[in-house]
């Protein structure tokens, strides 16, 4: 009973972390990648302490309240198309070598953000935003600089789930 109610405590307290710092991160214009990203290393612990389905049910529970939460769409959008990645990251990390684990990487992101961008432009119809007004150039730098940014995301998460394994977890656990 201690384990579950332990389970329980930590993963509402770490999505409640993680859908403040989604909200927070919606108002600062700077911020539309930040707190998406952090949201989803908050949401590490979860992941690697009580497995996927956990994990999972966090991050709906964050995707939902940034959606009703997020003073920027845009922001929340992007934690609801990206925010499952540290759950599938393992899986990815079990691919026999690293040339084709980051094109999977890879290939999956770039997917995710034309998926993303094709859902704000065409099925919201937010014609006015930055992606609209510059051009196709815009668009594939801002996908390129996604992509950059979220390499760097998974050398984190990568990291703090070594950090986490090494070092937090005896603390807590």
């Amino acid at each position: 009973m201690r384990a579950k109610t332990r389970a329980l405590a930590l993963g509402g307290v770490l999505t409640a972390l993680a859908a403040v710092l989604l909200t927070l991160g919606g108002l600062v214009p700077l911020a539309v990648y930040c707190g998406p990203m952090l949201a989803m290393v908050v949401l590490l612990p979860v992941e690697l302490e009580y497995g996927r389905r956990p994990a999972l049910a966090a991050y709906g529970a964050v995707s939902a309240l940034g959606l009703l939460l997020a003073a920027d769409r845009e922001a929340a959008l992007v934690y609801v198309f990206f925010g499952f990645y540290p759950i599938l990251r393992p899986a990815l990390e079990r691919l026999p070598s690293r040339p084709l684990r980051l094109a999977a990487k890879l290939t999956l992101w770039t997917a995710l953000g034309i998926g993303l961008y094709a859902f704000l432009l065409f099925v919201l119809g937010l014609r006015d935003t930055e992606l609209a007004s510059h051009g196709a150039w815009y668009g594939w730098t801002l996908l390129g600089l996604a992509d950059v940014s979220l390499l760097l995301l998974d050398t984190v998460l990568g990291r703090m789930s070594a950090l986490w394994r090494k070092k937090w977890r005896r603390r807590f656990f």
